[in-house]
């Protein structure tokens, strides 16, 4: 392949070559122990702002302390693993479902707490709540003092940052904690909560009315042999006197009985609401200190959950049993699996993200800003952009563009659009209708004098774009169009290697609808070119292509993407001739139109980092 290959012998290359996907290494909870083991870092704080946390969830531990019976090891192996892990997987916050004991005796939950100390003196935060072996069994949560409060009441959380409050009786506490840039508030409610905790619950939502919330309580629901959940009798009480009332809450978990599963159900406003069991004390050594991670990525939507013994990954796996062998993962569909959740669209009910202002144009003019258009104010939604009409460039610079029809093509070929990237300046576009063979549709272009035509940027360049591709893009003939595109060839400009009939500069999309940054630089005789991935239809996305005076770089949605070329590319080759917004040339023939939105466009004569982007 040569070292500067055109569009057309690209297409040549890459067609002796099947789609191909490089295998990724998925690192097992195993693998991920061993290497958090030697992190130095492992005891940092998590990040409050990363788009991805987890929740650790700790069920039933009962077995494990049972007087003369039992043993403490795989608990303390689950809270090591925890504290290890919590940088690399961001654990914001630790819940434990209940029974952490099986007689409720003094002397067992004294033993647990001991173990509990391992968090604490961490700094990790966590709640407990009762379960049914760990109290009186027969009572509600108004059964006064006990053992257990005096181990697990209030006074052991107050330290922690993320405790908020306990009911009177002290049996039920709720914590909020900060994980993706907000709060999150988790309600952990005893074995039986009275009715005077259910009003209490309620009042702690409505004081906090703006955060989603996760339930834990020891008895909830049940599932059956396939893992599919149904609500237990008590469960339903707590179904129906709280949760479906109540829009916040959107994940429930318990634990109590087995084996695990989930179900998800629809609260009175319509909603989705995820009830999760998880279980293991009648499996292999109470359990095995079974560990289950929900780890909720905010930026894809999703909320992945493992589950996994820490005790037994610590184990030399030559030395493991048979029966630790089977328990070490737990990779079944109802203990391994991920769940779809659009975050913004199930918390709009109580927390509406309010969409993004316009933004003057004055904020994007940022020195070096050698254009800027926007298109919010070439007409009523849906309208025809007249022929002749002009879309000024809000710089200063005057590089003002100038509606182009192509022969064949009528005034629809390019209307005004009230849709818009939400991260867009000007809450407008212009959609373009255009096609090839024959070359149909409608461009905007500079003036023949614009002072944007002699520019070549040999100190760097910014070239941004918001952009928008009709669903049906692939299924019809629509490859290399471009976004922008600068008249005249290589040829025209001196340039004799690869294929100099192509365009000086052209942002275009492949027939995969892939990104490409084809230019023509200064200080090379043929085209220097960046690649992007595909990009998905019915999607708004934002472009930029950053050049420093030495090298290229293009990212989408303020990612740097793979394919940029360490070749040295300066500046960008002239003939003096107008920019193109929507059409793309090849040996000086337009060959078609742009199909799809385009919304605001800047030039800017110098390297922008990502913070400075118009989406920013």
């Amino acid at each position: 392949m040569p070292n500067n290959p055109s569009r057309r012998s690209l297409l040549q290359v890459l067609g002796l070559f099947g789609a191909s996907a490089a295998a990724g290494t998925v690192l097992s909870p195993a693998g991920a122990h061993a290497a958090e083991a030697g992190n130095p870092e492992s005891g940092r704080q998590p990040d409050p702002h990363a788009p991805r946390f987890t929740l650790a969830v700790i069920p039933d531990t009962q077995y494990l302390f049972d007087g003369d019976r039992g043993d403490p090891a795989p608990l303390r192996a689950a809270f090591q693993h925890l504290v290890t892990a919590r940088a690399e997987k961001n654990i914001v916050f630790t819940a434990h479902l209940g029974d952490v004991v099986e007689n409720a005796a003094a002397a067992e939950l004294a033993q647990a707490g001991k173990v509990f100390e391992i968090l604490d003196g961490h700094r990790m935060p966590y709640s407990v709540l009762a379960g049914n072996h760990d109290i009186n069994a027969a009572t509600d949560d108004q059964r006064g003092a006990s053992p257990y409060l005096d181990v697990f009441g209030p006074g052991r959380y107050r330290k922690m940052s993320t405790f908020r409050g306990a009911s009177a009786d002290g049996y039920n506490t709720y914590h909020v904690f900060t994980a993706s840039g907000r709060e999150w508030l988790l309600l952990a409610l005893d074995w039986r909560p009275s009715a005077g905790t259910l009003a209490w619950a309620r009042e702690v939502l409505g004081a906090h009315p703006g955060l989603p919330a996760i339930l834990t309580t020891h008895d909830l629901a049940w599932a059956d042999g396939n893992g599919q959940a149904r609500l237990s009798g008590h469960g339903q009480r707590l179904w129906d006197s709280l949760i479906k009332e109540h829009d916040q809450i959107f994940l429930t978990l318990n634990g109590h009985f087995w084996p695990s599963g989930r179900t998800v159900l629809r609260n009175t406003a319509g909603h989705d609401v995820h009830v999760h069991i998880t279980n293991y004390q009648d499996r292999y050594y109470g359990g095995s200190g079974m560990v289950r991670l929900y780890h909720f990525d905010l930026a894809r939507n999703t909320i992945d959950v493992e589950t996994f013994s820490p005790w037994i990954l610590d184990k030399d796996p030559s030395q493991r049993n048979d029966l630790e062998q089977q328990e070490v993962e737990l990779t079944e569909p109802a203990n391994r699996f991920s769940m779809a959740i659009d975050f913004t669209e199930r918390f709009a009910g109580f927390a509406p993200v309010p969409p993004r202002e316009p933004r003057p144009a004055s904020q994007m003019v940022v020195p070096g800003t050698v254009a800027y258009w926007r298109f919010d104010e070439v007409g009523p939604d849906g309208t025809p952009v007249p022929e002749g009409a002009q879309v000024a460039d809000l710089s200063g610079r005057g590089n003002h563009l100038t509606r182009i029809t192509l022969p064949g093509s009528d005034q629809t070929a390019m209307r005004s659009s009230v849709e818009h990237h939400p991260d867009q300046p000007a809450h407008g576009s212009i959609f373009l209708n255009g096609k090839k063979q024959p070359a149909r549709g409608a461009y905007l272009r500079t003036a023949d004098d614009a002072p944007l035509n002699r520019l070549t940027f040999a100190s760097g360049y910014t070239i941004e774009a918001f952009v928008k591709l009709p669903a049906d893009v692939r299924a019809t003939n629509h490859a290399w169009m471009s976004l922008v595109c600068r008249m005249g060839s290589g040829r025209d400009a001196g340039k004799t290697a690869g294929d100099p009939a192509e365009p000086l500069v052209a942002l275009s999309l492949s027939d995969g609808m892939a990104l490409q940054w084809a230019v023509f630089p200064l200080n090379q005789g043929g085209i220097s070119t960046n690649w992007g991935h595909e990009m998905r239809a019915g999607e708004w996305f934002h472009v930029a292509v950053v050049n420093d005076g030495r090298t290229t770089t293009m990212y989408v949605n303020g990612a740097k993407l793979l394919r940029n070329p360490s070749t040295s590319a300066n500046g960008l080759a002239t003939n003096n001739e107008p920019w193109l917004v929507g059409a793309y040339h090849y040996d000086r023939i337009i060959e078609q139109g742009f199909y799809g939105w385009l919304g605001d466009i800047r030039i800017v004569d110098r390297p922008l980092p990502v913070r400075h982007f118009m989406r920013a």
